[in-house]
């Protein structure tokens, strides 16, 4: 199943992208729950966090290196939030694993 990440990714939908290589992509929410909020996406397809194989760990590290690398840049110097979702219960509402980075403000507490 072609995604609306999946689209982004080969550039067929637009996007305000932040960075990107040949294995990630960040770019802006267009929905967004924070004055900071992008998310960041593998380009390889991979449904979700239960759906991870041993050989995709270096691009999860690589995301939260690059997530370090934006929240400097977008000066999130007082903290931010790094946030997945893994199926419909949890409000997954693309099926492409994607991590949400949020900041620019006091978040409050989750749950």
């Amino acid at each position: 199943m072609t995604t609306i990440f999946d689209k982004i990714i080969k550039k067929e939908l637009p996007a305000d992208i932040v960075f990107e290589n040949e294995t990630l992509m960040a770019f802006k929410d267009i929905h967004p729950q924070a004055p900071v909020h992008i998310l960041l996406v593998p380009k390889k397809s991979i449904r979700d966090v239960a759906s991870l194989s041993p050989e995709d760990g270096a691009v999860i590290g690589e995301i939260f290196l690059v997530a370090q690398k934006l929240a400097e840049e977008f000066g999130l110097d007082n903290g931010y939030r790094i946030i997945t979702n893994t199926g419909s219960d949890s409000g997954q509402l693309v099926p492409h694993l994607h991590f949400h980075l949020l900041g620019g403000r006091k978040l409050g507490p989750i749950g």
